[in-house]
Parts: structure tokens; sequence; C-alpha cells
């Protein structure tokens, strides 16, 4: 991984923290080997303490009195409120986004979901993840509502290294997919109503592949 030398350095320093939760390098529960981190990203103590107070603020980490920061562990309850929340969000913005929307958006998620249903075919998880949260942001862009996206964000954040489960089974990728051509269809009927309940009914879905993945304790901390 190359050093960094962006300017906003604790930013960047918080979203290579969190690359590594997301690919499993920190594991739920993990401290956060400062002294390594500095090292390994090339910068100074004070840019990775700033980026883990940020990170706490978002509850991606928890930061220990006097012994560092480790990677939050997150419990299912934890993930079903906070999915809850997005659920909410997200079909808001689907109800906002069919009133503003344009033609010329709605042909570009389209192309997008041609290319989601390439990589479904091909069995390219990888991919498919990647332009199926492509498609998700254009949705929640289109709703042209500042506030709902950082909320949306910031609790993304929280479940960012269970929300693209690799554990999801076959049965529920077919779902997903099936749900996402009812999303276009909606869409482009700009039936705000039925696209709202669809992106809170799929955020669900993800709830019961999520409730498999081993970043999830599901039992109760003291």
């Amino acid at each position: 991984m190359s050093k960094i030398q962006h300017r906003n350095l604790y930013r960047e320093v918080a979203d290579r923290i969190l690359d590594l939760i997301e690919q499993g390098e920190l594991a739920s529960g993990d401290r956060i080997p400062e002294r390594e981190l500095c090292e390994r990203f090339g910068v100074s103590r004070t840019p990775l303490r700033e980026a883990l107070k940020v990170l706490a603020s978002e509850g991606s980490v928890e930061l220990l009195p006097n012994r560092g920061a480790r990677v939050r562990q997150l419990t299912l309850k934890m993930v079903k409120d906070t999915y809850d929340l997005m659920g909410a969000l997200e079909g808001l913005a689907g109800e906002l986004a069919c009133q503003h929307i344009t033609d010329e958006k709605i042909a570009e998620i389209r192309e997008l979901h041609g290319s989601l249903l390439g990589h479904y075919r091909s069995r390219e998880l990888a991919d498919y993840f990647r332009v199926n949260r492509q498609i998700h942001e254009g949705i929640l862009a289109a709703s042209h509502n500042e506030a709902l996206l950082e909320m949306y964000s910031n609790l993304s954040q929280r479940v960012k290294r269970v929300r693209y489960s690799k554990q999801m089974t076959d049965a529920f990728w077919q779902q997903a997919v099936e749900d996402h051509q009812a999303m276009i269809e909606a869409l482009e009927q700009r039936d705000g109503r039925r696209l709202g309940q669809i992106l809170r009914d799929h955020l669900s879905n993800k709830l019961e592949v999520a409730s498999m993945d081993d970043a999830i304790d599901d039992r109760q901390r003291a």
C-alpha cells in the first residue's frame, strides 16, 4: 500500500483504516496498531489519532482510555438498528428521487443495471458489489437532499464491513437481482411509493445475509 501524500491527511488515514476493516485485515475487536500504521502510511501520530477520533464518532472504532483504540465489535442488534434507520432513509431517497431525477440520470442507472446483470451472470461478486453501490448512490444522489445524504453516509460507515457479505447465498443473490430489476422499473415509471418500499425491503433482506457474517457478534456485550 502506497504512502499517503494527500493534504487532508486525517480523512485519508481514516479511509485507509476503514479499508483495512472492510477487508478483514483489522478484525472486529482488534486493537488498532498505531505505530505500525504510522509507518505503513508514512504519517505521524497526530493525523492518525485525529482519524481515529473521526472513526469513533462514526461508530467504526472505540477509543480506550490510555489504551489506544480498537475496531468496534458489532452485535446483530447494532446492525439491525442501523439498518432500520438506513432503510427509512433509503426509502425516502427513492420517493424523492422519483420527483427530481432526470431522464439522463435514469438512463445512466439503467446502464449500470445492465452491468450489474452481467456481473451476476458471470458470478463476479466484487464487481457486482461495486456496481450495486453505484446504483444505490445514484438513487440517493437523485433525492437532492443533502441532510439525508450526510446522515446515510454516517450510518453506512458503521456497518461497512458487513454490508457486502461474502457469505451471500445464490438464493439471496437472485433475490437481490430481482429487487434491482423492480427498482429500475419503479424509477423509470417515477413511482416513488413503490420504489421507496422496494428499497426498504431490499435493505431488510440484506440484514438476513449480514446476520451470517463473522464480523457480527450476536451476543449482547456487557
